[in-house]
């Protein structure tokens, strides 16, 4: 198994822009955080540290556009910035319901998929791009109660709700904006082992 521990934060804009931000502090390929964008027109951009991080995450989920450029990060407990050359993100939660049991695969990928589907809207297990399968395990639950997100000094408008899906894979993420510990397990292929 691919283990990657850490916070999957997403938020739409009034603008009709759409942000996914995995922030992982734990993972085979170390700490990084990338940004999965999603376009009013529907182009869906990876936008990602180094070239090893970037080819692992467009093979899993789908994009029209990599790219690969510094990040650079501030985060606290409850809140991240993170600034690209052309990017400048805020996301700011609230207080995080905790599930602090860890829960097996089967469990994962049955009784906590029908409830996170029946509650937010969201799938807890399925399938990468490139067929290996995917379990979300929730370690806490947060809403985001301020964003912002500009790019070349442009404003994309206030935070909203995302009412569009985004299609970067199997789930995508609750239409309330959220930020969402996590752990993430991914099935080996031979080419990972």
């Amino acid at each position: 198994m691919d283990f990657f521990e850490g916070r999957i934060s997403a938020s739409a804009f009034s603008s009709g822009e759409r942000l996914v931000i995995g922030d992982w502090h734990h993972s085979p390929l170390g700490k990084f955080t990338n940004i999965m964008w999603a376009r009013p027109d529907g182009k869906r951009i990876l936008i990602s540290p180094s070239t090893k991080c970037a080819d692992y995450v467009s093979k899993i989920y789908s994009f029209e556009e990599v790219i690969v450029t510094p990040l650079k990060i501030k985060r606290d407990k409850k809140k991240i910035e993170i600034k690209t050359e052309d990017l400048l993100i805020y996301l700011e939660w609230s207080w995080s319901l905790h599930i602090p049991i860890k829960r097996p695969r089967w469990f994962i990928s049955s009784v906590e998929y029908f409830f996170a589907n029946l509650l937010f809207g969201t799938k807890t297990y399925g399938k990468t791009n490139d067929n290996r399968k995917e379990w979300y395990m929730i370690k806490s639950i947060s809403w985001i109660k301020n964003a912002s997100f500009r790019y070349r000094n442009e404003s994309f408008g206030k935070l909203t709700k995302l009412s569009e899906p985004i299609g970067f894979g199997f789930s995508d993420p609750p239409t309330r904006p959220s930020s969402v510990r996590v752990i993430s397990m991914i099935e080996k292929t031979r080419f990972h082992e």
